[in-house]
């Protein structure tokens, strides 16, 4: 899991990054924090970086928390999970950070265990349907315990069960639960854990390994797309794209 905190405090940025890597334990997979000082640096990063949640704290200098999250929901139009903290404490303060599309508002000074128990309950609706170690996608399953992943075709043909490798497998994950949204380079290595800075063909060609082994094609109503100065993306199928193809 990929989460980009935006503080301006060291030691409050260490603290937090420190609970989320630690403490937040969500499905038993790897989280890594991706750190920003200031507003306008991450609005930067998400032209064309990907992330599965976003912590802002509202007062930093510069661009705001507030100020990009109210960017990201009407500019963008994102509808990645955000969390917003902040040391107003006022009832105004809070309506107005989600009436702009926060999913959370988080009083400072933050209490690590409430903190983790409010993105886990952020994370969780946002995965479609989750069953204990597995986790639903329409007729895909995916199963953490064997890092595998079942396809039911409707019952038109018998459930296939796809073996994956752990990389393959979160890599895999990440592209499902974001369908409709591009994923970067760097969400997929980092999920995968692999190098960030690893050569782009070493990712191409584990995507073009996937994408065979999952068929992830127009006739399983699902396609795999490149995004240019960004990464993959994950579509949905018409009807009659899935007819013709």
């Amino acid at each position: 899991m990929r989460i980009a905190v935006l503080e301006d405090e060291p030691e409050q940025m260490s603290l937090l990054v420190d609970m989320l890597e630690h403490r937040l334990l969500i499905a038993e997979e790897p989280v890594f924090c991706v750190p920003f000082k200031n507003g306008e640096a991450l609005r930067l990063a998400l032209r064309t970086d990907s992330f599965d949640l976003l912590v802002l704290d509202w007062n930093v200098p510069g661009l705001d928390g507030l100020e990009l999250l109210t960017w990201l929901r009407r500019q963008k139009e994102s509808t990645v999970p955000v969390v917003m903290l902040s040391s107003r404490t006022s009832e105004e303060d809070a309506v107005r950070a989600l009436d702009l599309g926060a999913d959370d508002y988080v009083r400072k000074p933050v209490r690590p265990q409430e903190l983790a128990a409010r993105l886990r309950r952020v994370l969780t609706p946002k995965r479609i349907r989750a069953l204990g170690s597995r986790e639903c996608f329409g007729t895909w399953m995916f199963d953490h315990a064997s890092s595998s992943v079942a396809i039911d075709a409707d019952g038109a043909e018998p459930t296939q069960k796809v073996a994956l490798s752990a990389s393959e497998f979160y890599m895999a994950l990440t592209l499902f639960r974001n369908i409709g949204r591009p994923v970067s380079r760097a969400h997929l290595l980092e999920g995968a854990g692999r190098e960030t800075d690893a050569p782009s063909r070493a990712l191409d060609s584990q995507i073009y390994r996937l994408r065979n082994k999952l068929g992830l094609q127009a006739s399983r109503g699902l396609r795999l797309q490149t995004v240019y100065g960004q990464g993959y993306r994950l579509a949905e199928v018409s009807t009659e794209e899935v007819a013709l193809g």
